[in-house]
């Protein structure tokens, strides 16, 4: 099976939020659809792995911050290459708590759900959410497509996601940024990159 052919179903980019206790957390996701309008139901896809999986089955709630094209790509570094575990990721994040869950400002707007049912898969947790709030922030610009995260900003998977494919693991060489210490690994360092955790572009990065 080639499963390269999985890139060619659609998907946007979101970040899906929730509480910690009283703390806010969230992940990167890709999968998220809606699934009925009446009511407003929504589906999404979370690994078992990251951290906000656990802390949406302790709330049974969950928000949806539908990213942008003109999003800060660090966004994208601090929810999905680093876990809510040990990490504040909201300490330099603008948001705003909608039915006190928080939502990112700097996305087309949010969506907040009630977790009505869920269905485990192997690696994944499928959390169903009737729809209870949601509002288009100003100026939202276009929602960012996982194609445009991956052929614009020259993202890459995290290694939790529903779409990772262990292809991308396979490394010739590593860049080290100067100002944050993420390393990118690939065959050459695409002159447009922008590093996803500190926002800052391909000259300061160093091959190492």
């Amino acid at each position: 099976m080639n499963s390269k052919v999985f890139r060619y179903i659609s998907y946007g980019v979101y970040i899906i939020t929730t509480l910690d206790g009283e703390r806010p957390t969230g992940c990167v996701a890709n999968s998220v659809m809606q699934v009925t309008a009446t009511p407003a139901t929504i589906a999404v896809s979370i690994n078992h792995d990251n951290y906000t999986n656990s802390c949406i089955k302790k709330t049974n709630r969950f928000a949806i911050s539908i990213l942008a094209e003109t999003s800060s790509p660090s966004l994208i570094g601090t929810f999905g290459f680093k876990s809510g575990r040990d990490t504040d990721k909201f300490k330099k994040v603008s948001y705003e708590l909608k039915e006190n869950l928080p939502v990112i400002t700097d996305s087309c707007g949010y969506i907040v759900c009630r977790v009505i049912d869920k269905m485990e898969a192997p690696t994944h947790t499928v959390f169903l959410g009737e729809v209870i709030d949601g509002d288009i922030f100003n100026n939202p610009g276009q929602p960012m497509t996982y194609a445009y995260y991956h052929q614009v900003i020259k993202g890459k998977s995290p290694k939790n996601a529903p779409t990772y494919l262990p292809d991308e693991n396979k490394k010739q060489a590593k860049f080290e940024c100067q100002i944050c210490g993420h390393i990118y690994e690939g065959e050459s360092l695409p002159p447009d990159y922008i590093c996803p955790i500190c926002g800052y572009d391909a000259s300061h990065f160093k091959k190492i």
